[in-house]
């Protein structure tokens, strides 16, 4: 890919996205309205952000769940009736399929075609390799984004850059969190040897904060993962002016949620660095953190340095290549000797 064609889509999607999201998201944060920050922050700090035990809940394969999809109700419900049931898709091997490992697909912000079309070809080709694979729907997403929501609003529930309300941004990724590392519990449960977590983007953040938290997984990829929330310098060289006003004004804020769990640097991970892979867009223009800087603090992992933006290795990820080259990373780590190496 060359450099200015894969700078120039991000830049593209991120001066569309910012241009469409509601003019009162840019008024309620030119009058500096409270939010939360403060409130925020205690709960990143408590234990209860991330609770040490996980219970599995139960999956529901009933009637109207066809082709493999499930629902079930999230650990940790809000005011918002759409978004306290989980929905998902497991993709069984053929036979006993308890006997096979799992790898748990985790989307991107919004990302539509990578949840629905990505995702499935990418699930088949786990079929392939001898894995079952699971999508699910993250939080305020898809069949979960409650009706007052526009579909930009799903975006100010992860990004404190446009939110409108950090304890509610918080209290999300906790949500998301819990019910990863509650659905990753059941396929445990149910027998499955191993299993993984595979992210892009948001996803491989969530990825990489559950990893942080539970050692029941055999292995992490996180493709174009955020490793903190502080906006840095590359970012204000994308947004328009209204969007470098904004990042002034939330800056400090900023750097108050980055000395929080929410900054994966600050963490380490529950998992051997063996079984942990980056993969990286050099020339990603939406990522706010440099993947290096988690490269480093989580002990220098396997890392994937491709000539990407962030838009564009979503899209490579349709390629037969990279989506191969993925699990053929991954086979070795979800059958065997590391397996069982994972829990002495």
């Amino acid at each position: 890919m060359i450099a200015p064609l894969a700078k120039f889509i991000d830049r593209s999607v991120l001066q569309i996205g910012y241009a469409m999201l509601p003019q009162s998201t840019w008024r309620e944060a030119a009058n500096e309205r409270d939010l939360k920050l403060e409130q925020a922050v205690q709960f990143l700090n408590e234990p209860d952000f991330i609770p040490a035990e996980s219970q599995p809940e139960q999956l529901n394969f009933g009637p109207a769940a066809s082709g493999g999809r499930f629902r079930f109700p999230t650990p940790r419900p809000c005011e918002f009736a759409e978004n306290n049931v989980v929905h998902g898709r497991l993709y069984r091997c053929a036979g006993a399929w308890q006997e096979r490992p799992a790898i748990v697909l985790l989307h991107g912000a919004g990302d539509v075609p990578g949840h629905q079309f990505v995702f499935h070809l990418f699930a088949r080709r786990c079929h392939r390799a001898g894995f079952n694979a699971v999508t699910l729907e993250l939080p305020y997403h898809f069949q979960r984004r409650p009706r007052q929501y526009g579909r930009l609003d799903i975006i100010c529930q992860y990004a404190p850059l446009i939110s409108r309300d950090y304890l509610q941004m918080a209290k999300t990724y906790a949500q998301a969190v819990a019910e990863i590392r509650s659905l990753s519990g059941w396929l445990v449960a149910e027998g499955c040897p191993a299993v993984a977590l595979v992210g892009g983007s948001l996803g491989a953040y969530l990825a990489g904060l559950t990893g942080c938290r539970d050692a029941r997984l055999a292995s992490i990829v996180m493709a174009i993962p955020a490793a903190r929330l502080g906006p840095l310098s590359q970012a204000e060289q994308v947004g328009g002016r209204r969007v470098r006003e904004m990042m002034l004004r939330r800056q400090t804020a900023c750097e108050e949620l980055d000395r929080t769990p929410l900054n994966l640097t600050l963490a380490r991970p529950a998992i051997r660095k063996e079984n942990i892979l980056l993969i990286e867009g050099i020339h990603d223009l939406m990522v706010l953190s440099d993947p290096m800087e988690l490269w480093q603090s989580w002990g220098q992992p396997e890392i994937w340095r491709l000539p990407q933006g962030h838009i564009t290795t979503t899209l490579a990820a349709l390629m037969p290549g990279l989506s191969g080259r993925v699990l053929r990373w991954l086979t070795p780590r979800l059958n065997g000797d590391m397996v069982r190496t994972l829990n002495k």
